[in-house]
């Protein structure tokens, strides 16, 4: 696929007005994600697991295929799952502004434990694909499929889990439940709202598709490679409607949506993987990439292992107000970007 070069001062433009429009419309969005979830009756974890989530996620997803079709595995592997561990960076970041308690013990939801185990299962699922035989079947390994199964067998567990669940986490003074406004519907057209959160969602996946583009652009400049170029740059790019919408769900105490949007968003991501695995027509995606997507993953599953250990510990304060899993996301993200730079 030929690629479009792009004047650096033209780069840096669409950048800053992506990044602008993200900032702007992002907070508008969460807004209307809120009085949806009351309207819906889905509820602010589910809501944000499967609709806030998956329109966020939409320019990564557009970053990844286009990646794939350029026969670029590496960058599109590690720009979706490099999605992922900056998402899970920032919630710990969310966590720090939240200053009543850990956001992880204010926010608590089975729907969201749920979504983060479901999460490690689907990211095993690559590493078990790449470390096994090459097969695929019309040239997309069988992987790809079974992450596709799984994904909804969660999303209907979670849901079910909503609805029935077998046991309740404990209330606490800290603790923000989601409570749906019982006056959410009062005079309000529901259609208005649905239409006002999708031209939203595709204007922040415009700009976030520029901002990813220009991010691409940006980096050939440097001659990195394709899974630092990924993971630090289209992934952070793409990923900001994730950070903005998060840090405004917090301020509007939105805490659940805000923790279901980051966690729904990222077993979503995983979807990246399939979509790449389809477009990238040299054979399987999983078998074309090489030990710095690999070492990725395993990290990615250690973040989303440490954030589920929160979410079922729920440490009310910990140092700087933040729990053990905000501090320990933090520190081995950042040691893991150090690893891959020195790579």
């Amino acid at each position: 696929m030929q690629q479009v070069e792009i004047s650096l001062p033209l780069t840096l433009l669409l950048f800053g007005g992506g990044t602008l429009v993200i900032a702007l419309v992002g907070v508008h969005m969460t807004r209307l994600a809120d009085r949806l979830a009351d309207l819906s009756g889905l509820g602010e974890a589910v809501f944000g697991a499967v609709l806030l989530g998956a329109m966020t996620s939409l320019p990564g997803s557009i970053a990844s295929i286009t990646a794939a079709a350029a026969g670029r595995a590496e960058l599109a592997v590690s720009n979706g799952i490099g999605g992922i561990a900056a998402q899970t960076a920032f919630l710990a970041v969310a966590d720090l502004t939240y200053r009543q308690a850990n956001l992880e013990h204010a926010a608590a939801s089975i729907t969201n434990m749920i979504s983060s185990a479901l999460l490690v299962a689907l990211l095993a699922l690559p590493v078990l694909a790449a470390t096994g035989p090459p097969i695929t079947l019309f040239g997309v390994h069988p992987a790809s499929l079974l992450i596709l199964a799984m994904y909804a067998f969660g999303l209907r567990l979670a849901a079910q889990t909503r609805d029935s669940p077998g046991w309740l986490p404990v209330r606490t003074i800290e603790t923000r439940e989601d409570q749906p406004d019982a006056t959410a519907a009062d005079g309000v057209r529901p259609w208005r709202v649905w239409s006002a959160f999708l031209l939203s969602a595709a204007a922040v996946g415009v700009a976030g598709w520029l901002v990813g583009v220009s991010g691409i652009a940006l980096v050939q400049h440097t001659g990195l490679s394709e899974t630092l170029v990924g993971t630090l740059f289209t992934a952070v790019a793409t990923s900001l409607p994730e950070l903005v919408t998060t840090l405004a769900a917090v301020r509007q105490g939105a805490l659940t949506l805000a923790v279901g949007g980051i966690i729904g968003g990222n077993t979503f991501d995983v979807l990246f993987l399939v979509f790449s695995d389809v477009a990238y027509r040299e054979g399987s995606i999983y078998h074309a990439i090489g030990p710095q997507p690999l070492f990725l993953i395993a990290l990615t599953i250690l973040l989303t292992a440490f954030l589920l250990l929160g979410l079922i510990r729920r440490e009310r304060r910990g140092v700087a107000n933040i729990g053990f899993e905000s501090a320990a996301v933090l520190l081995f993200y950042l040691a893991g970007m150090l690893a891959l730079m020195a790579w």
